[in-house]
């Protein structure tokens, strides 16, 4: 028996006892694994703001003086431009807040004025149409909508629970101060990543250099690689996306000359960075407050945004951040799927290049295992079966006499 068989079966049985444990004590280690989770939470956060953030960094950094030779500029070149970076993401939220909320409030407003007048129509037709039974009628008829009475006996419960309510509250100013606590440390966080980004790559390179093997290095290097070609390519295909989206709903609803067209194309843009659902949450919540205004506006938008969905599926996605990521459209369905009912929100939004990761990674394995065995790829197959071009002939020259 060779060396690499036995290191084989001392591996099998590793894997074999390490399963036993998990399987035995998986209450005490999820707990564990929940606890680690939670102490590395802002390091994570941190993670994923530096590397979206360090995309539009590296634009900035391209425009920063590139040709200039001067220390003042190398010095400067990281702080300006993650200044630059933090300056127009801050603003890019203000403006998406001034354009959204106080449109929200202003619908909220109009549901607050035109509930009780369209309660009272609804209750006269209704009693209107039951004169046959009087008993139903009128307790209908007794039936009335007050905003005041509503508040009464809101507060009427709110008081009698009140120590439900404190409790409540409680952990609900508790969750958000842990939530700003661990954004504010991995905002910091990102900005020492982008800071010592260089440094830190160097060193890491350094660490497997000599620590691992040339190969295992070489295949860890392919797979970062790959990794960082798709999140990068969906990032950017994503935003791009977005822009085209929220701008193609505004400038319709603009031309049909339907209500809130800001606010609506502000949030089909913001939500369209989910995949494939995200911009039909932003038309559902742009619609109910259409609704508030004129339902047959209402049924207008959601018909303009049918169509603009199947434009964007069909032609704007494929092209901006299809074709870079890379996955066909039934992996895509399946990896927002699994990833929102796994990790919500971020689930879906990171399921997609994740998945698309593995998905070429898997591709290149085969091909390569193909390529050992002999075996030809669909491609090698297609260019085999296309009639191979005849080379043109040359003219012959004319011989002189």
């Amino acid at each position: 028996m060779d060396k690499k068989e036995i290191k084989r079966y001392i591996f099998i049985a590793v894997l074999a006892i390490a399963v036993c444990v998990i399987s035995q004590n998986f209450s005490v280690l999820s707990n564990f694994a929940m606890v680690v989770l939670g102490a590395l939470k802002s390091l994570v956060i941190g993670f994923f703001i530096a590397y979206i953030f360090n995309i539009v960094m590296n634009r900035f950094e391209k425009l920063y003086f590139p040709k200039s030779t001067s220390k003042l500029a190398a010095a400067t070149r990281r702080p300006v431009c993650i200044t630059a970076t933090f300056a127009i993401t801050i603003a890019a939220i203000v403006l998406i807040m001034y354009i959204v909320v106080p449109e929200i409030a202003k619908a909220f407003g109009v549901l607050y004025a035109e509930i009780p007048p369209a309660f009272t129509s609804a209750k006269d037709f209704v009693t209107g149409k039951l004169k046959e039974y009087p008993e139903i009628q009128q307790q209908i008829s007794s039936l009335e909508f007050d905003w005041a009475n509503i508040a009464e006996k809101t507060s009427k419960l709110l008081t009698s629970g009140l120590a439900g309510i404190l409790s409540s509250a409680m952990g609900i100013i508790g969750g958000l101060t842990s939530a700003l606590t661990n954004l504010v440390l991995g905002i910091i966080f990102a900005i020492y990543l982008l800071l010592r980004k260089d440094k830190l790559i160097n060193d890491g390179n350094r660490i497997r250099r000599i620590y691992f093997s040339d190969e295992f290095n070489q295949k860890s290097s392919i797979v970062l690689r790959t990794a960082n070609s798709t999140f990068r390519s969906f990032f950017v295909g994503q935003f791009v996306e977005a822009i085209i989206l929220g701008t193609l709903c505004f400038i319709g609803m603009k031309i049909l000359k339907l209500p809130y067209a800001a606010m609506s194309g502000t949030l089909v843009g913001v939500t369209a960075f989910i995949p494939i659902v995200g911009a039909f949450i932003g038309a559902g919540i742009s619609a109910f407050i259409i609704l508030t205004v004129d339902p047959t506006q209402a049924l207008i938008f959601l018909i303009f945004l049918v169509i603009l969905q199947q434009l964007e599926g069909n032609i704007i996605y494929p092209r901006v951040v299809g074709g870079s990521v890379g996955l066909p459209s039934i992996w895509t369905l399946a990896a927002v799927t699994i990833g929102g009912g796994l990790f919500g929100v971020l689930g879906m939004i990171l399921g997609v290049p994740l998945t698309a990761t593995i998905y070429k990674l898997s591709f290149r394995v085969l091909e390569s295992k193909e390529s050992e065995l002999g075996i030809a790829s669909p491609e090698e197959k297609k260019q085999e079966k296309l009639p191979k071009q005849k080379k043109p002939q040359k003219p012959k020259k004319a011989s002189r006499k």
